[in-house]
């Protein structure tokens, strides 16, 4: 895509240099010693990169990338194991895949591992995509075993747990350079795209991302089997290096040292990936040399069993207790060497909201087990209009607008948004049906800038060809902070944060505007340069705002039309001035006794 192209090739080049420089040095200029450890870091980076696309921009430890590696090593082999060799030590190999095993060039094998791979990443993808947190990663180490026993299982297909041997070893550090570099490309594009940049604001985030309209489950799937294919290919490279190995090759040991690579860089970044896969090699080579007693100026050093390990996971302890986002952080090298300069394009025009748009409540009623949250309230929210939704604590306002959004569907009645049913659709498709909305916590996408925490928004709603930076930076205008476009949102004053979540929410072009308790938290000042925004916002747009807000004096300043709420039901409905008289309100908020005093 435009928008992410030339940052992309930015990064790829800063990251293919060194690995370029390095293989050329490795094959004409140093030893073979030298050259088979620089071809084994050149594999591990294609193996390490294939687990960040899907662990960096989701956020979910995977542990099953290791299995991924196996598939194709197995499955690549099979096809180009030597012919002489099969009938010794496959001698039962069903006749449907010997009829294609043996002899084939290491292209055709690497294409027919990755098919198969490309398969089970689907399948097994499918379900995981629903997962996240703990409950992905414990899956992923599922899929890990699973892999592993059926391997060792299928004695006829893969001898089982004794070592595959046969395997051509064609793989050296030219060949490992090409499929590295490619990884490096695929990531570094990946993590821009809008698929990439949707799943990195689910990781920060999966509740504010889907009010943004982001798919999650998809996006997820997404980067599971693209990120499997590029294991694959590592485990595949890894199998020709090699020419003989086993199941247990592709186990824990793999995998404990694939994630040390990955989180001892930065987790969140290709150029972490690549960082820190240099780093591991180096330790463990150097840990090995020791491990087995070595002479250090003059010193004899005992054997140590495990020193490599120890060593390992040492390191590891101390890079996050200093730097918890590992040697690289949260940015890649590329955009802080060459930042992309903020471009203020010509945004789309705002799509005028129809005199037709509504929100209409009609006799929504929400229980909890034998909880009554909700019962039978009914209004109306127009464009144009300042709704506000107020209430004492335990009125059932939060239950409300999370069955507005879709978030928590009515146990009774419905909630129609420009006339569709928003129980009936999934959570992530309310927003580009003309609904943005903010939290009574802030909920941004803290690790993200400002820009792309709007962009976000805009990607859902973006037109064919249409730039949606420009929009996002138009939204920003609209709150007055495009000149905050390229700081992290983490960095921003409280007030600023909370514009910024109204921005994001306006991304989505909606026709309404649900604001949970905007003014939470700010100063004087603040709520009245936020008073401000919103009323322009209304009158340049004609948006209509249903506002919930505590501030009862922001809430009779601001809005046209109040609905109260007491105990679940709507006692009063009105105009602020009705409202401010309501014998009815005056009791709920200040009770019965003072209220007849």
């Amino acid at each position: 895509m435009p928008r992410i192209g030339m940052q992309a090739i930015k990064g790829t080049i800063t990251l293919a240099l060194p690995l370029i420089a390095l293989a050329i040095c490795a094959e004409l200029f140093f030893p073979a010693a030298f050259a088979r450890l620089a071809t084994l870091y050149l594999i591990y980076v294609t193996a390490v990169v294939g687990m960040q696309i899907y662990s960096g921009n989701s956020g979910i430890i995977s542990f099953g990338h290791a299995g991924f590696m196996a598939l194709g090593a197995y499955g690549s082999s099979l096809l180009t194991i030597q012919p002489a060799i099969i009938s010794t030590s496959l001698p039962n190999l069903p006749g449907w895949l010997a009829a294609i095993a043996g002899g084939q060039p290491l292209f055709v094998g690497m294409a027919g591992a990755l098919l198969v791979v490309a398969i089970v990443a689907a399948l097994f993808g499918l379900p995981l995509a629903r997962l996240g947190g703990a409950a992905a990663s414990i899956a992923t180490l599922g899929f890990l075993v699973i892999v592993h026993v059926t391997l060792v299982a299928s004695t006829d297909i893969t001898r089982g747990s004794q070592t595959f041997f046969g395997v051509p070893r064609g793989v050296s550090a030219f060949p490992a350079l090409i499929v590295a570099v490619t990884a490096v490309a695929l990531a570094r594009t990946y993590r821009g795209t809008r698929g990439g940049l949707s799943l990195r604001a689910a990781r920060e985030d999966e509740i504010a991302a889907l009010a943004c309209g982001v798919n999650v489950v998809r996006q997820r799937f997404v980067a599971w089997v693209l990120s499997g294919l590029v294991s694959a290919s590592a485990g595949v490279l890894l199998a020709h290096f090699l020419g003989a190995f086993s199941p247990k090759d592709f186990y824990f040991n793999l995998t404990f040292l694939l994630m040390s690579m990955l989180i001892l860089g930065g987790i969140s970044t290709v150029s972490g990936a690549v960082g820190g896969t240099a780093l591991i090699v180096i330790m463990v080579d150097l840990l090995r040399r020791l491990e087995g007693g070595a002479e250090v100026f003059g010193l004899q050093l005992p054997e140590v069993f495990g020193l490599t390990d120890i060593g390992v996971g040492l390191v590891i302890l101390a890079v996050m207790y200093r730097l918890r986002d590992g040697l690289f952080g949260l940015r890649e090298v590329d955009e802080r060497l060459f930042p992309e300069p903020v471009v203020r394009a010509n945004a789309p025009r705002q799509t005028p909201v129809s005199d037709d748009a509504l929100i209409s409540i009609e006799g929504v009623g929400r229980r909890f087990s034998g909880l009554v949250a909700l019962e039978d309230v009914s209004f109306i929210v127009r464009p144009g209009v300042v709704t506000g939704l107020i209430g004492p604590n335990g009125a059932g306002k939060s239950t409300l607008i999370n069955a507005i959004s879709g978030v928590v569907p009515p146990s009774s009645g419905r909630v129609l948004l420009n006339g569709t049913d928003t129980a009936l659709v999934p959570v992530n498709a309310v927003p580009t049906l003309g609904l943005g909305r903010t939290f009574q916590n802030i909920r941004l996408f803290r690790n993200l800038t400002v820009l792309e925490n709007v962009t976000v928004a805009a990607d859902a709603v973006a037109r064919p060809g249409e730039d949606s930076r420009a929009a996002a930076m138009a939204a920003l205008a609209m709150v007055g902070m495009q000149d905050d476009a390229s700081r992290p949102a983490n960095s921003l004053p409280y007030g600023a944060q909370r514009r910024l979540e109204i921005a994001r929410a306006l991304a989505l072009r909606p026709s309404f505007l649900l604001l949970d308790e905007p003014a939470a938290g700010m100063n004087p000042a603040e709520t009245d340069a936020l008073i401000g925004v919103l009323r322009q916002i209304r009158a340049d747009h004609q948006i209509g705002l249903l506002v919930v807000e505590h501030d009862l004096k922001l809430i009779m300043r601001l809005c046209d039309h109040i609905v109260v709420l007491n105990k679940g039901q709507m006692i009063a409905e009105g105009t602020p001035d009705e409202i401010r008289a309501n014998p009815a309100v005056i009791e709920a908020y200040i009770g019965k006794r003072r209220a007849a005093a």
